[in-house]
């Protein structure tokens, strides 16, 4: 597959040995959304893919209503109950994504717990999820006042810098490493104050010389993989360092099949960490669901040089990887005696020209995002490489 200027998709493709069935594919947009914009043709691309491993039509953007059976969704975010249940979605089965029951749940601030029982947070805040997530995530805070997030950034400022992370901030954006109050004040500004009430805010002890390691489950119709992984950041045109994509090895089955796999020791226990997260989530908020389940895990030191690890965030929805996610699976419906494979995504800035064997998925030939380039690859066809 190649793409074209900044957004038309050349081509389709095909998962081999997946009969053409009856059922469609559908993207779930946001109103307005810019059908240029490097997120809309990657979701295209994730659409087409799914749509092949189904065996199953595109049909492009759901038009409004209830989705006519059998139709899957492919979402840009998380949904909420209340929007899955008026398109007849019911489960893990009819979506890639997820579904949670309150708009908070999808955002970066249940890793942390609320300063106190009398902080602000929202009705539905789950007071005993920061217990349970005891020991699988940093130190840290979620706050929803100005008020509440500055005084937590005045106690973890007492033993080193910290870092203030937008809820619900992709990629990167939205987050500010703040080695002073005054420092976090201005930063804090630029989170508007709608979005702190509905969302709130992560305020988190930093960590010095940190990797960022990718833990996640992801089905298609009957197919599943799990996969551990690394991310990589990149300096974008602006001068910020933001994703720039994963490298992953991914296995048949769940994450008990991960499990099974050999890996260094830091994945084992940033596996283990997500494992603890996941089922946190689940026994807080039991009306959750979500057949893409990834969880970034971070491995750094603090200011006195000793070792932290934990789950960043959590993402219910398509996001960097998944276009090499859909790659594994490919791969795995293609052949049934394929134990692992290691699969990528890039994310690079400039113009680049990709490898001969990329999957393009985005090409910024008008300049809009610095000359952006997406492009997935598989690497081999096992690991250890």
């Amino acid at each position: 597959m190649r793409i074209v200027g900044t957004g038309t998709i050349v081509g389709e493709t095909v998962a081999a040995g997946i009969p053409l069935r009856r059922g469609r594919v559908v993207l779930l947009t946001e109103a307005g959304r810019d059908v240029d914009h490097h997120e809309t043709a990657t979701q295209r691309h994730i659409g087409r893919e799914v749509a092949a491993l189904l065996g199953y039509a595109f049909a492009g953007e759901h038009e409004g209503g209830v989705l006519a059976w059998p139709t899957y969704a492919v979402p840009l975010q998380t949904l909420l109950a209340r929007e899955a249940d008026a398109l007849g979605i019911r489960n893990e089965g009819d979506l890639l994504g997820g579904v949670v029951p309150h708009a908070f749940v999808a955002g970066k601030a249940i890793t942390h717990g609320i300063l106190s029982r009398d902080a602000a947070a929202p009705e539905a805040w789950s007071i005993d999820l920061a217990r349970d997530l005891d020991g699988a995530v940093l130190e840290g805070y979620a706050a929803f006042s100005r008020s509440d997030a500055r005084v937590a950034a005045a106690r973890l400022l007492q033993r080193g810098p910290i870092r203030l992370k937008a809820a619900v901030a992709r990629g990167g954006h939205g987050q500010a490493v703040c080695a002073t109050l005054d420092h976090f004040d201005t930063a804090a500004l630029a989170i508007a104050d709608d979005e702190l009430a509905r969302h709130g805010v992560v305020v988190e002890r930093n960590l010095a010389d940190a990797s960022t390691y990718s833990i996640g489950t992801t089905r298609v119709g009957a197919s599943r993989i799990s996969y551990f992984g690394r991310q990589r950041t990149v300096i974008d045109h602006l001068g910020r360092e933001v994703y720039g994509g994963s490298d992953l090895v991914a296995v048949r089955g769940d994450f008990r099949a991960l499990s099974s796999l050999g890996m260094p020791a830091v994945v084992a226990t940033a596996l283990a960490k997500a494992l603890h997260y996941d089922a946190a989530v689940a026994a807080a908020y039991p009306l959750f669901y979500a057949s893409r389940r990834n969880y970034d895990v971070v491995h750094g030191f603090d200011i006195d040089g000793f070792a932290h690890i934990g789950v960043l965030e959590q993402s219910w929805r398509i996001g960097g990887a998944t276009p090499a996610e859909l790659l594994a699976l490919r791969a795995f419906a293609a052949d049934p005696y394929l134990a692992s494979i290691r699969v990528a995504t890039h994310e690079a800035y400039g113009n680049p020209t990709p490898p001969a064997d990329a999957i393009v998925y985005f090409e910024d030939s008008a300049m809009r995002f610095g000359g952006l380039v997406k492009y997935a690859q598989a690497k081999t066809d096992g690991y250890p490489p």
